[in-house]
């Protein structure tokens, strides 16, 4: 894959919207938002939060370059807006909605003329807690994933009281036999037994390795 539009995701919007490609000048987006202390320090709290749009519809040397990255806003705040950010992204994903509805009108410098501008927003690009915070999705119990939801392999800790998942499945993606099965259901027993939180070999850590 050299460039996102080479992904399954990208051709899967293709052949939904397939009026979106009517206009090769739309432009398709990322989203990207995370939170840093910008005093380098935890003894000064203080949070910053960038929210920045990418845009990919650029040859793949020029997607992550700086004059290709726009910063759309900073967060600021002595702590992590936490659930309030959408509250901070309202203005953000009203234009959004606009540009994909009913588009800006836009001047196009190479053939001197307006057109009707279209954007979608593809993605967004975050770690796991941001990505809770943006979805406004809990992601710290076992329905975690919003696309796996119950169908994942997760279970609680008994001494710990925190979820810990476990996918049995094979790396290649391919059927996996009863044999295969039994053994991995067994690895997941001897995994639950070495995650005490009072005993942990060295010699489990390299079984686990």
């Amino acid at each position: 894959m050299v460039h996102p539009c080479d992904g399954e995701a990208w051709k899967h919007f293709n052949s939904v919207h397939p009026h979106f490609l009517v206009e090769s000048r739309n432009v398709c987006l990322g989203l990207c938002t995370d939170g840093f202390n910008p005093f380098r320090s935890f003894a000064a709290p203080y949070s910053c939060w960038p929210v920045i749009l990418m845009v990919y519809n650029l040859p793949p040397g020029m997607c992550m370059r700086p004059e290709s990255i726009f910063l759309s806003m900073v967060i600021p705040g002595p702590s992590s807006p936490g659930w309030n950010i959408d509250v901070c992204l309202h203005p953000l994903i009203d234009e959004l909605t606009q540009l994909w509805s009913s588009g800006a009108l836009t001047y196009d410098i190479s053939r001197k003329q307006n057109f009707v501008m279209r954007a979608a927003l593809m993605w967004t690009i975050n770690d796991f807690p941001a990505y809770g915070m943006d979805s406004g999705w809990s992601t710290h119990r076992k329905l975690a994933c919003l696309y796996c939801m119950k169908n994942n392999k997760a279970f609680t800790l008994t001494n710990g009281g925190k979820a810990f998942f476990f996918t049995v499945t094979v790396i290649c993606c391919r059927r996996i036999t009863g044999i295969e099965r039994t053994k991995m259901i067994s690895l997941l027993e001897e995994l639950k037994r070495m995650l005490h939180p009072r005993i942990f070999p060295v010699k489990n850590c390299l079984m686990l390795c």
